[in-house]
């Protein structure tokens, strides 16, 4: 079984993924994260995220892997075999990940691990395309959303929490960037997939959207459609 979750940055997708995972006791499988690490690969080696030569360049050299702790159930992700999944949760990697996440190259090389991943599993999946396009076969599929002040003001308090010194307008402008680069792609774009169930997530927790879902696979609730905001 795959349970597919797609929408825009800071929606709520990972935690509640997470969460659902937990609950169904299946795997869960970040894919945003893959992303970053290929960012942050990039950043490394002094390329612009934007540079498709170069990009290809520290593609071809690097290995990026996911695995999850065997206590925590944590996934982590490595690369070259370093544990970078602390390193690549910072706003500049976001945005490094958004903008290598255009290349086909980069799409089709991490969608394969992706599908090899989740291979002979039940597991949870987000991202921006897993409903449309990594698994448009996908058992349950849906898309989390919210209005880019909400997912704003989540995105800082998490910021915040961490330590970071960020200003509220600088991840405004940071996540109406994502929305427009990941929106607008030529290659496997955000979308809604036809068949996926949108859940409207300003008024939810996380843990009540995650229940919500459970509920809809489990067959205890109704599929209900919500609206859609313009995340632009």
């Amino acid at each position: 079984m795959i349970i597919a979750i797609d929408g825009p940055g800071s929606a709520g997708k990972s935690t509640v993924a997470k969460l659902l995972a937990k609950e169904l006791n299946i795997t869960y499988i970040d894919t945003g994260a893959m992303y970053r690490a290929v960012a942050l690969a990039v950043f490394r080696a002094g390329f612009g995220a934007g540079d498709e030569k170069a990009v290809a360049e520290v593609l071809d050299r690097i290995a990026v892997d996911v695995d999850h702790d065997p206590v925590t159930g944590e996934q982590r992700i490595y690369l070259d075999s370093e544990d970078v999944s602390a390193s690549i949760r910072t706003p500049s990697i976001s945005i490094g990940a958004s903008d290598v996440s255009k290349l086909p190259s980069v799409r089709l090389r991490l969608v394969e691990l992706q599908r090899n991943v989740a291979r002979g599993r039940d597991v949870v999946m987000d991202g921006r395309d897993i409903g449309t396009y990594v698994f448009p076969d996908a058992e349950h599929k849906f898309y989390l959303t919210a209005s880019l002040e909400v997912r704003a003001r989540r995105r800082y308090l998490e910021l915040k929490a961490k330590g970071e010194d960020v200003e509220f307008a600088d991840i405004v402008s940071d996540l109406r960037y994502r929305d427009t680069n990941d929106s607008t792609r030529d290659f496997a774009p955000l979308a809604v997939a036809g068949d996926a169930v949108c859940i409207q997530t300003d008024d939810l927790t996380a843990l009540e959207v995650a229940i919500l879902i459970k509920d809809i696979v489990s067959g205890k609730s109704g599929e209900r459609r919500y609206k859609k905001d313009d995340t632009n």
